[in-house]
């Protein structure tokens, strides 16, 4: 499914984002390769999607199914869901979703980190490199995925 809408808000599109996360699960259950590593999964992933700019002044999030039968071609935040959903199918916990900008309330960019052994590894589809976080952005926010508030832990997969 594609949700596609005016820019409303930050918390808006970050609702919205969660929702289209859940919903890729299955998707990503069935397709993605069961790793260990996040490196693999990073490399899977790199060679499955394709940067494509949303339509001007629209805000498009689409889910994990929608953008592969799409070609693979999306954004940072439709990266942000496919990552986010194999990720959660291959059972790492300790997610956060990174918000770069110039102002808090006008991000201009979102990606994924992901902690393994303690170790926080960036995983950011739009970069050639894995692990690699580009700098000179203003504003840094990381957002924990609550396991708890987004029912993960309840669905089967």
């Amino acid at each position: 499914m594609i949700l596609k809408q005016k820019y409303k808000s930050l918390d808006d599109t970050l609702g919205y984002l969660k929702i289209q996360v859940i919903d890729s699960i299955p998707y990503a259950s069935q397709v993605c390769p069961k790793v260990k590593d996040p490196r693999e999964l990073f490399r899977w992933l790199k060679s499955k999607v394709r940067y494509q700019n949303d339509p001007a002044g629209t805000e498009l999030l689409q889910t994990m199914p929608t953008m592969f039968r799409n070609g693979g071609r999306g954004d940072c935040d439709c990266f942000v869901i496919t990552t986010l959903a194999c990720l959660i199918v291959n059972g790492f916990t300790d997610i956060k979703i990174i918000l770069v900008g110039r102002r808090r309330a006008f991000p201009v960019h979102i990606y994924t980190i992901v902690y393994e052994d303690g170790k926080r590894i960036v995983f950011d589809l739009t970069n050639k490199r894995y692990n690699y976080e580009r700098p000179g952005y203003n504003y840094f926010q990381e957002l924990p995925v609550n396991w708890e508030k987004w029912n993960i832990n309840k669905l089967k997969f």
